[in-house]
């Protein structure tokens, strides 16, 4: 049977610990995972490299073929319905921002071509203020 370290042992650690700026669950969990696994170096981080959406793809690409004016949420939503996938609109707009897809709409009329025809509240010319508000 195992016994208790002793309390100059266990003061060491934590003042180690204290001293190189880490908690002691820190400390605790790397040494857990040395001893289960022998990797003593950091995780990777960051995003997955791979999507929950990956293995759908032909399923997404019908979904804007089909209807190439549908939005992302109606995109999470049909693939929750059909697909049984349940998605954000955030992870279908990674999917594709991934993959170099625009996936902007396109706006119903083109843009004037003469600019303003008013003067914004608070610019040069413009007699009246931002921060202005109006007395009743």
């Amino acid at each position: 049977m195992s016994r208790a370290y002793s309390d100059d042992l266990r003061e060491r650690v934590l003042m180690a610990a204290e001293r190189f700026g880490i908690g002691a669950a820190t400390a605790v969990r790397w040494v857990r995972r040395w001893r289960d696994t022998g990797q003593r170096g950091a995780r990777r981080q960051g995003y997955p490299a791979r999507s929950v959406l990956d293995p759908h793809e032909e399923f997404r690409l019908s979904l804007v073929e089909g209807a190439s004016d549908i939005t992302l949420d109606e995109m999470a939503d049909r693939l929750r319905a059909e697909g049984g996938i349940s998605v954000s609109w955030v992870t279908v707009w990674r999917f594709f921002d991934r993959r170099g897809w625009p996936f902007k709409k396109s706006r119903a009329t083109r843009r004037s071509r003469s600019g303003r025809t008013c003067t914004p509240p608070g610019s040069a010319g413009s007699t009246a203020s931002r921060t202005s508000i109006r007395s009743g």
